[in-house]
């Protein structure tokens, strides 16, 4: 039995072309991660009062989340949703207890409700314009929390 021995450039030749295939094959095969975006709020509202404004990122999807944390009125509420420069805000996502539900929408006019963050269903996030949005306490005292948006 007779074994042929390749010839030391075709050796060469050959390593060469498994390491571009494998450097391709790795290339494809890398994940890239991106760090989120995120922004925090804090609020404390008299009764009454509303937050400034606040900017969701533009043309992407960006989940916010919000809570009050008034004692024996703890609760939190989210929504996933899209800021469309200038036209409007569209969301879906779930209102807090008690009485949970989905909320899902679509506007640019000021005071239009997207989702209730407390337990009394008197502080919600709401439409503040077709770029914005704010908190909006309706409550009788005042009631402190946070929203977290992460794009």
């Amino acid at each position: 039995m007779r074994i042929q021995k390749f010839s030391r450039p075709g050796v060469i030749l050959m390593a060469t072309v498994v390491a571009i295939i494998t450097s391709m094959v790795v290339a494809n095969a890398t994940q890239t991660f991106a760090t989120p975006n995120a922004a925090y709020i804090s609020y404390s509202l008299a009764a009454g009062v509303n937050s400034a404004p606040i900017t969701p990122a533009t043309s992407k999807s960006v989940l916010v989340m919000g809570c009050c944390t008034t004692s024996n009125d703890e609760a939190v509420g989210q929504v996933s949703m899209l800021h469309i420069p200038s036209n409007y805000i569209t969301w879906v996502g779930l209102e807090s207890t008690s009485g949970a539900a989905i909320t899902q929408g679509v506007s640019f006019v000021a005071t239009t409700h997207i989702v209730w963050i407390d337990h009394a269903h008197k502080v919600d996030i709401q439409v503040a314009s077709a770029d914005t949005i704010r908190v909006h306490n309706a409550d009788s005292s005042t009631k402190a929390g946070n929203v977290t948006l992460i794009w």
